[in-house]
């Protein structure tokens, strides 16, 4: 056994050096089962090396390597603001308090009696954007729908915000008017009484069967189907439900998209809160027999049924791409292909969009020139490759 993996090691890293990917460490389950002959085709517009692990606490994937419809568990991106905190799996308890009947102290045993069920689901970070486009991935996830907690609990006529805080924490200085306060805070996000309620969110434990690992929030976290990473609160350590609205810092401040709409013929600059995840897709990879060219390509979404998925080369016309059968859960991410018969020795450009049910088409970066903050980047990423 050693024998073989040390033989596809080497043939496989031999492969990459030859597709000029040079990657700083390259785990063997993402590498593309490449076809014989087929090699991988440099983009022009991406770092000759993609650092998987910038820090101890954070991780992106290269999404030149993604070849299946799940993230392993070790691979998966992650980011926070706080690091990592220190948590006993064995003793860790979940409180559920506030306006409830019944307040709750559960431990992860007691909350699989409640019960469970198994949910595909995908997202990213919203701050996730080209080229690298590396803090996105997609698992299949084990816990217990958070509405089921919540009826055991029992929830007040008058609960409106329902908070949901991780057992990472930090410093903060909280600016009030001319005052400046340095407190500490918990890492919290907060949901409304209706989507708290819905059938949707889980309490997971579990990523693709296996227990959460200490990067993605073990022993517990929340887990909202078709939202942004900001909401899927790690280190789940309380459920608090109030009345009045919930203005963490990254609740009320820091994640937040600015843009300028046109309301009756005036600019008006509208802020919004980071939710559900904006359509979006993007070309991961494209490889090449020698004459075709295969573009592979990711979708992330809300979990809105996708239309269609296109590919533009050069200033062509958008051609339909072929969505893979195996990624077609609703929330989570789809993976496209579109092969490309021949092209000319030279430079070229690929590029994707998604179009959903709803007729909602991917935005180019033109049509989001009037969103100032950086996160919700959903815009079409142009691929440059030269033949």
């Amino acid at each position: 056994m050693r024998t073989k993996q040390t033989s596809r090691r080497k043939l496989l890293k031999t492969g990459l050096a030859l597709a000029g990917l040079g990657l700083v460490s390259v785990p063997e389950w993402v590498l593309p089962a490449l076809a014989e002959g087929e090699t991988v085709v440099p983009f022009l517009d991406f770092p000759e090396r993609v650092v998987t692990n910038p820090a101890v606490d954070r991780r992106i994937i290269d999404i030149r390597t993604i070849n299946g419809p799940f993230t392993p568990k070790d691979e998966w991106f992650t980011t926070q603001h706080y690091g990592h905190p220190k948590v006993d799996a064995a003793t860790h308890q979940l409180k559920v308090s506030g306006l409830v009947d019944r307040p709750l102290t559960l431990s992860i045993d007691d909350l699989r009696k409640i019960g469970s069920k198994e949910l595909v689901a995908g997202f990213e970070c919203s701050g996730n954007r080209g080229p690298l486009q590396g803090l996105s991935s997609n698992a299949r996830w084990t816990g217990v729908p958070l509405k089921d907690l919540l009826d055991k609990a029992g929830v007040k006529a008058s609960a409106r915000e329902f908070v949901f805080f991780g057992a990472d924490r930090g410093e903060e200085e909280v600016e009030w008017r001319n005052d400046k306060f340095k407190v500490q805070q918990q890492f919290g996000r907060a949901l409304t009484r209706e989507k708290a309620l819905s059938s949707e969110p889980m309490l997971v434990w579990a990523l693709n069967g296996d227990p959460l690992t200490l990067h993605q929030g073990m022993p517990l976290r929340l887990l909202v189907p078709g939202w942004y990473g900001v909401n899927n609160v790690k280190w789940l350590s309380e459920i608090h439900v109030q009345e009045d609205a919930y203005l963490g810092k990254f609740q009320a401040r820091w994640y937040r998209t600015l843009k300028g709409e046109m309301i009756d013929g005036e600019m008006k600059w509208v802020e919004t809160a980071i939710t559900h995840m904006q359509l979006k897709s993007y070309i991961a990879r494209i490889t090449s027999d020698g004459s075709r060219y295969k573009v592979t390509g990711v979708v992330l979404n809300d979990g809105t049924p996708i239309k269609t998925v296109e590919v533009r080369v050069d200033d062509g016309p958008w051609q339909a791409a072929t969505m893979d059968p195996s990624t077609r859960e609703k929330y989570g991410w789809k993976l496209f292909t579109y092969t490309v018969n021949s092209l000319a020795p030279g430079d070229h450009t690929l590029v994707s969009r998604a179009i959903d049910a709803t007729g909602k088409t991917q935005p180019t970066a033109q049509e989001l020139e009037n969103k100032k903050s950086f996160l919700e980047d959903n815009s079409q990423t142009v691929r440059k490759i030269k033949v």
